[in-house]
């Protein structure tokens, strides 16, 4: 079994992987790349293990002319630039001591003791330079059922960083089979450990969290989150019911997934930036999206007021909370909302009208504007207010 993609055979990719074995260093794609190369779905970080310590790696990039960063040195991490492409490398390591967030770690010349740190089975596979897979820990069975399996005994890895629970359910919606189910032992622990979750950062969760929203279809894992009591944990409050009619109604519009607007349709309106550690923006868009979608604004003045896609998005959220189906002209309102410019300003009314009047006025004909379909031009309006 090997890979066989033009990343990995970029002449930049290869000149650092040459840099590390012409020495006699081992130079071994792990993670991500490996796995997502083996499933056919794009590969976006290019991580490389190495049996040397990551003072040999810097001097090896040195003698070989390419840019070295020490990016997470004391964790054994350099990060290789070559013509602009970024190639981490991480010596191997072993834990010596967990607590749940983080691990002591020794380096390590064993790829075993590498592989047996990991989290998930399918995470533990590696890759020579020449795409032949080296699979210490036997996962490649795993990877081709689509088996989200922890390593080794799951509580035990569970215990060593709780962010793993969530990182399970994260794993199972992108990569897992969803009709052979979930892991039973992997439930089990995760079930036993939920008090280990309060012991994590709210921007680790939140990330994650995040990531997790982010698959095709992530509604059978955060279903199953409710069930096991994570999400209770992780998320006080919070109702999926309104999860999988949002997906559903995402594919019929043709929509792309978006964590904020699934997010929106589970949070019950919770104030969620400091919970989760959202940025300023996520968790302004959060609170608009779900008070318009809870709100009585129509289609039209949804785009008008929020924009197309904000608009859409209000009306996908209302019509999974309600689960109710999309009205038909639904979504074409609202972007034909979003694309008027009320045609009465303030200067129309001015000076007869000023202050508090003023500001009425141009409400009341903005509400009139809006009823009639955005129909009303100036003229019409402006009779209104004089009639």
């Amino acid at each position: 079994m090997r890979i066989d993609q033009p990343w990995l055979h970029a002449p930049e990719t290869q000149a650092v992987c040459a840099a590390l074995t012409e020495a006699g260093a081992q130079a071994l794609f792990v993670g991500g790349c490996v796995r997502n190369a083996l499933l056919g779905v794009p590969v976006s970080d290019l991580d490389i293990a190495t049996d040397v310590p990551p003072d040999t790696v810097l001097a090896l990039a040195e003698q070989a002319g390419i840019r070295a960063v020490p990016t997470g040195i004391d964790h054994g991490t350099v990060t290789l630039i070559k013509a602009g492409i970024p190639h981490e490398i991480t010596t191997f390591r072993k834990d010596v001591d967990t607590d749940g967030r983080r691990a002591v770690v020794a380096f390590s010349t064993d790829i075993a003791e590498d592989a047996a740190r990991r989290d998930f089975t399918v995470n533990a596979l590696y890759a020579r330079p020449d795409g032949s897979i080296v699979d210490p820990l036997g996962g490649m069975p795993d990877l081709q059922a689509r088996r989200i399996r922890f390593i080794g005994t799951a509580d035990h890895r569970i215990r060593e960083d709780y962010l793993r629970s969530l990182r399970y359910f994260r794993f199972h919606a992108w990569y897992g089979d969803q009709a052979a189910g979930f892991d039973p032992d992997a439930l089990a622990a995760i079930a036993a450990n939920l008090d280990g979750l309060g012991k994590l950062s709210r921007e680790r969760v939140g990330a994650e969290l995040l990531k997790l929203l982010g698959a095709p279809d992530p509604a059978p894992e955060v279903a199953v989150m409710r069930q096991t009591g994570v999400l209770g944990q992780i998320l006080p409050g919070a109702d999926d019911r309104a999860l999988a009619p949002l997906v559903h109604l995402e594919g019929e519009a043709g929509l792309s997934a978006d964590p904020i607007r699934r997010l929106a349709a589970i949070s019950g309106g919770a104030d969620l930036q400091e919970s989760l550690r959202l940025s300023k923006d996520q968790a302004r868009r959060l609170e608009r999206l779900y008070e318009a979608a809870t709100g009585t604004l129509g289609a039209g003045e949804l785009g008008y007021r929020l924009g197309a896609e904000q608009g859409r998005d209000a009306l996908l959220l209302r019509a999974a909370l309600l689960e109710q189906p999309l009205a038909p002209d639904a979504l074409s309102a609202a972007d034909h909302g979003s694309a008027q410019t009320c045609p009465v300003a303030a200067r129309d009314l001015m000076p007869d009208l000023s202050g508090a009047a003023l500001g009425a006025a141009l409400k009341q004909l903005e509400s009139d504007w809006i009823a009639s379909g955005f129909s009303l031009d100036r003229a019409a309006l402006l009779a209104r207010l004089n009639g």
